[in-house]
């Protein structure tokens, strides 16, 4: 049974599947358009959206001006993955991402999980992204005065029904008492999420030129109008406002984890187009490279300029750009406040752009290999894309964006992301000493970490005494403030034990193993921020991989290929 579930892939298996048209009967392979600018300005439409628009301001409020730390500490911890993405995209140049590289290293039920796990990843981030972009959307509707002429989108139209019946804001007040009463039940939907989904599922069904031309436009007009507000609001910095750098301290700055790692998602995402690709070797480590070191510069610079603007107290506001601006009171101000607006817009556009069009990618690799029903891999015709994955897609996203709350999608696709990249860290240390490793053209850099993570562990050691509030005694005190020991404490404390296990391991293997100090300090960045995504997500997100291992063994283990061949390869052995 164990032979069978952690099965490998072959690059010879996966290029011939490539060189005979992928499935037979589905269409011939997709076009090859897409160079390094491209998938650059992809990676860039990815990662810059709403986080540098909305969710750096309760991030902002929670750590002060310190919040730059957390933003290069995650880019850092993007970085190494980033690194094992790059090489994985070298070995292995088809779509699939994440799940065709751990179909490699790992086998198959570890690829099904992770395949299982990007779905999530991807249909909720875009969940979130769509909501996003209805929110900045109706608010520059709303902001028009042109004469007499004031459009409004109506709040029951702009918003969900629990939002709206929770009535803990003024607009979910309007909708729920403005909102037209159908069969009993009021109506309450946010039209223009949907909208909006169904605009880019458009786009990318008609194939990836337009989509590439969508994304390198929007793009530029993003960057113009983001390097614009930097360079305005730099004349209206007050350093005093940088101090004090960590008004809550480390822990005030931790508390945005969840929200500026969802800032960083993106840049993964670019590897599911590979076979899209002129060059997928050569062109997508440079580009995920390319993409991350432009937006932490972006990220940090626009931290710098908020948090110098105006005090950190101010920002725990949804369009904390806007209101900065909007505070200085002068005209050229509110116009610049109203460009951050269209900015916002078109940001959060493209990164529903680059997401959807990953989806479809990650189902289409999956259904080939039998795990999903041959339709997923079926491609169009004539516009060479995924045509049933994509429409599906659309309707998963465009739907539940209809009815679901924001905070909780947000949370919920971090920990899918970081899970994705904790294994990709974790192939590349799993392949390290395997003999029959595949070559590729892009090599993560090899320095040894038999005696440098082990020290790292010693000074975590140290650190947690000093800076942990009563040290390791305090964090074993699983008591309440009343003094009662209770399941919710100890459930709080779960993930970073569980952390702190995988720590310790680790540990012991590089100094055995002499392990890759780079994909070790990528699987434990991200390990980490996983015990920092809070236990309520991790319980959704186990309770989705529970369903998904049903879903496998129901129907991808006993359809997929490569256990077909292995079948038949088992046969023609006993008969001979």
């Amino acid at each position: 049974m164990k032979q069978d579930l952690f099965r490998k892939k072959t690059l010879e298996h996966i290029n011939k599947e490539v060189a005979d048209g992928l499935i037979e009967g589905h269409g011939s392979n997709m076009q090859k358009v897409l160079t390094v600018r491209d998938l650059t300005f992809m990676g860039i439409a990815a990662i810059v959206g709403a986080g540098i628009f909305s969710t750096i301001g309760k991030a902002s409020f929670d750590g002060g001006p310190g919040i730059i730390l957390l933003f290069l500490f995650i880019s850092v911890a993007c970085g190494f993955s980033a690194i094992c993405y790059a090489e994985f995209a070298s070995m292995v140049p088809v779509s699939g991402s994440a799940y065709t590289y751990s179909y490699v290293a790992f086998g198959e039920i570890i690829a099904w999980i992770i395949g299982w796990d990007l779905l999530m990843e991807y249909a909720i981030g875009n969940i979130a992204v769509a909501i996003s972009w209805s929110d900045y959307f109706c608010s520059l509707v709303n902001s028009i005065h042109i004469g007499s002429f004031h459009p409004h989108v109506p709040e029951y139209v702009a918003t969900d029904y629990w939002t709206a019946k929770d009535s803990l804001t003024d607009a979910a007040k309007l909708a729920w008492a403005n909102a037209p009463v159908i069969g009993g039940l009021r109506f309450i939907c946010n039209i223009p999420a949907f909208l909006i989904t169904v605009v880019i599922t458009w786009i990318i069904y008609i194939g990836i030129k337009e989509s590439r031309r969508s994304t390198n436009i929007m793009v530029i007009l993003k960057i113009a109008i983001i390097l614009l507000v930097m360079i305005a609001g730099c004349f209206y910095v007050n350093t005093a406002n940088w101090t004090p750098f960590l008004p809550n301290g480390i822990g005030g700055v931790l508390t945005g984890t969840s929200a500026v790692f969802f800032s960083y998602i993106g840049f993964d995402a670019i590897s599911t187009t590979a076979e899209e690709c002129k060059n997928p070797q050569r062109d997508l480590p440079k580009a995920m490279f390319n993409s991350l070191i432009i937006c932490t510069v972006v990220y940090v610079l626009v931290a710098l300029v908020l948090t110098g603007m105006t005090s950190y107290k101010n920002l725990n506001v949804g369009d904390p750009l806007a209101y900065v601006f909007s505070a200085m009171n002068s005209k050229w101000a509110n116009w610049i406040a109203g460009v951050i607006s269209i900015s916002a817009v078109i940001a959060t556009a493209s990164v529903l752009l680059v997401f959807q069009l990953g989806q479809p990618r990650i189902w289409m690799s999956m259904s080939r290999d039998g795990l999903l029903p041959p339709i997923f891999a079926r491609l169009h015709p004539k516009y060479k894309t995924p045509s049933f994955s994509t429409i599906l897609t659309g309707v998963i996203v465009g739907v539940p964006a209809l009815f679901m709350n924001l905070t909780v999608v947000v949370d919920l696709t971090s920990v899918g992301t970081l899970f994705a990249f904790v294994l990709v860290c974790g192939g590349i240390l799993k392949l390290q000493n395997d003999p029959n490793r595949l070559q590729s053209k892009f090599k993560t850099p090899y320095v040894n970490g038999k005696w440098i993570v082990p020290l790292m562990f010693i000074t975590s050691i140290i650190l947690f005494e000093r800076f942990y509030p009563g040290g390791f005694r305090g964090y074993l005190n699983f008591a309440d403030p009343k003094g009662n020991v209770t399941w919710d404490v100890v459930r709080q404390k779960v993930p970073f034990f569980l952390f702190g296990i995988t720590f310790i391991v680790t540990t012991v293997l590089s100094f055995i193993k002499n392990y890759s100090l780079i994909p070790v300090l990528g699987f434990l960045c991200c390990a980490y921020l996983l015990s920092e995504s809070g236990t309520t997500n991790w319980e959704r997100f186990l309770i989705w991989l529970v369903v998904g291992m049903g879903v496998y063994f129901l129907y991808g283990s006993k359809n997929s290929k490569l256990g077909k061949a292995d079948a038949t390869s088992d046969n023609i052995n006993s008969l001979s």
